[in-house]
């Protein structure tokens, strides 16, 4: 995992496996939003499986798929209400977090 800090209480990184969720929570972050649709590739391990290993470790996760290069206000919309409602800090993930930073600095931005 190659987690980058955006600001004090954001981050994101590239895709995670079921095995990374216990290392996030243990590096001290509060809450997960999965930017990254089921199905971009094969080797990708489905949110659900994700989800499961993050309820059994106790930290919330959000799922706010943006399909690559179709960024919606939509999409702006949810992930600024998963970032309202996470008690951070929060780590984001999509395929290589270029979606995350990307949806991330729209949102602080619409923020005024």
């Amino acid at each position: 995992m190659d987690i980058r800090q955006i600001d004090e209480g954001f981050a994101v990184t590239g895709q995670i496996s079921p095995d990374d969720v216990r290392d996030i929570a243990a590096a001290g972050y509060r809450a997960l939003i999965c930017n990254r649709p089921d199905g971009e590739s094969p080797d990708q391990p489905d949110f659900a499986e994700i989800s499961q290993v993050a309820q059994k470790t106790g930290i919330p996760i959000y799922y706010v798929p943006v399909v690559s290069g179709q960024l919606t206000q939509d999409d702006v919309d949810a992930m600024a209400a998963a970032l309202d409602e996470a008690d951070g800090p929060v780590l984001a993930y999509c395929r290589s977090g270029a979606r995350s930073t990307n949806i991330y600095g729209i949102v602080q931005q619409q923020k005024g």
